[in-house]
């Protein structure tokens, strides 16, 4: 994204039905979203005249508002000096902040994690919704639409000696979701794979199209996703399927933080009055990533499309509720299983702080109260709630069981049964507990769970059928008691599919698989 062409004032181009607002609630929308902001207390424009910031950070679209030329004006005549520089390579950002010679950043969780600037999260900008996604070369190899295929085809290309390759621009929230499905699907693995890495998206959508490469997967992000979806590959798994999986944060150094905590405060509550303002403007939001990003309209509408941007008081949700340490805690784990980070932080709550947040989220708080009056869908809108993606139709057990596969996921155990029996062991409740955690960060509106039951050939087929269904169903059970939304449906097998390379009588083969499949 880029430039936006409309005053920071004007709520009544949110194209969200404020049409239907009383005149004293337009009223009160244009006082409460006056660039002066005379909510920010204790700070006057003339104490903060010579007060410079830089941040560092670059070109991704959801970045756009720090760099917007209105923002930066209204920064300004309040006191504020705002300078946005671009730093792509993330190891060099965080050196550069940690030198001094910038005042904040913003990254993603992951590299936060990872790259640990001096400094801690004082805002969240947006997380994505479908806007990074893993994308299978289906126009060369047709049979691979899921991850059980692209197993079977890597094992094929094992065998005769040769590796597929998987492209993805590096250090990028495409290497971080590459990296979080190694740690949850058994197929998908990216020791697998030659690792081809390169500096953009583009680069990597031009990668997979060479009939040349020996490419089988690439993960892109908008507008290449839905190219790649219109020309017929396959878009596996997204940050629809996974949402939050992605996050941007803004950092401030802990030098900032004592020496100007005011300008900190100052800086989010024009940013999240601005993100008020305009975010919720289909429209106009299209038209500046189009513009920022020389893209055409459809293009800039499926970058849109695959960002959701948090308001203040979302984000001040986030940090208060235990939501935000729990993603700390989750992509730290992701990050540690595949060598990336020591050990998960033991603090997470050390990492972030809502002070600097308080006011804005204040001062969106009263502006919800207010608009809920004529328009309680833009106050929700507001809060943060009602986004993301419509509920499912109510799928039926036939369409779940015959709904395209995704992959299985990753088991932390073995899910065990007493003897010839569905009755769980003490360790299959272990494994399914931990499963059930892995399970709920996946979107139930785009995702639904296929539990399959496998015996051995060892005794009557009847009996290896029964047993099987009973075991799926006693896992399908189960993961709903622990709370889980998806729809899921358990199948039984018998013993009609061994393991490849194992006797179909070995007790390998008593086995449950917890497939994911598409539902929308």
């Amino acid at each position: 994204m880029s430039k936006r062409n409309v005053p920071i004032f004007l709520f009544l181009a949110l194209g969200l039905g404020v049409s239907c607002l009383t005149f004293g609630t337009i009223w009160l929308i244009d006082q409460l979203s006056s660039p002066t902001f005379s909510s920010v207390k204790n700070t006057s424009a003339a104490e903060l005249m010579d007060e410079k910031l830089t941040l560092l950070g670059d070109t991704f679209s959801g970045y756009s508002t720090f760099r917007n030329q209105t923002f930066l004006e209204a920064l300004k005549k309040a006191g504020l000096n705002l300078r946005y520089e671009d730093e792509f390579d993330q190891a060099k950002r965080t050196e550069r902040f940690n030198q001094g010679q910038s005042d904040l950043l913003v990254t993603t969780l992951d590299q936060f994690l990872k790259q640990q600037p001096q400094g801690k999260i004082v805002g969240l900008i947006d997380y994505t919704v479908g806007a990074d996604a893993v994308v299978l070369n289906t126009k060369k190899y047709p049979n691979l639409k899921s991850m059980l295929a692209l197993r079977q085809l890597v094992e094929e290309a094992r065998n005769k000696g040769e590796q597929f390759t998987i492209v993805f621009a590096g250090d990028t929230p495409s290497e971080y979701l590459a990296q979080v499905l190694t740690t949850k699907f058994e197929e998908f693995k990216l020791s697998d794979f030659q690792i081809k890495k390169v500096a953009d998206a583009s680069e990597a959508w031009k990668v997979l199209q060479d009939s040349n490469q020996n490419v089988a997967v690439a993960v892109l992000w908008e507008p290449y996703v839905s190219q790649a979806r219109q020309r017929g590959y396959t878009v596996v798994l997204s940050s629809k399927d996974l949402p939050g999986t992605i996050v941007d944060v803004i950092v401030a150094s802990n030098r900032l933080m004592e020496s100007q905590p005011e300008s900190i405060s100052q800086l989010l509550t024009f940013y999240y009055r601005f993100i008020d303002t305009n975010v919720r403007n289909a429209e106009q939001l299209q038209a500046q990533i189009a513009v920022d990003g020389k893209l055409s309209s459809a293009d800039a509408n499926a970058v849109l499309q695959g960002i959701d941007f948090f308001t203040s008081v979302e984000a001040d949700n986030w940090m208060k509720d235990g939501t935000l340490e729990k993603r700390i805690n989750s992509t730290a784990a992701v990050l540690a299983l595949v060598g990336k980070m020591n050990q998960v932080p033991q603090n997470p709550k050390e990492l972030f702080t809502s002070e600097f947040i308080a006011e804005a989220a204040k001062n969106t708080h009263n502006l919800i109260q207010q608009v809920r009056i004529d328009n309680p869908e833009l106050a929700d809108r507001f809060a943060g709630k009602g986004k993301v993606i419509a509920p499912i139709a109510n799928f039926n057990s036939n369409q779940i069981a015959t709904a395209p596969n995704i992959g299985n996921l990753q088991l932390q155990g073995e899910v065990k049964f007493t003897t010839d029996s569905a009755l769980l062991t003490n360790q299959g409740k272990e494994t399914l507990d931990k499963l059930s955690r892995d399970i709920a960060e996946f979107n139930e509106q785009t995702i639904a769970i296929r539990v399959i039951g496998h015996t051995s050939k060892f005794g009557e087929a009847d009996f290896n059928q029964t047993l099987s269904q009973k075991r799926a169903q006693t896992v399908a059970n189960y993961l709903r008691d622990r709370g889980l939304k998806h729809k899921i449906v358990a199948v039984g097998k018998g013993s009609s599919q061994p393991l490849a390379g194992v006797h179909p009588e070995d007790k390998r083969n008593q086995r449950t698989e917890i497939r994911l499949v598409r539902v929308n």
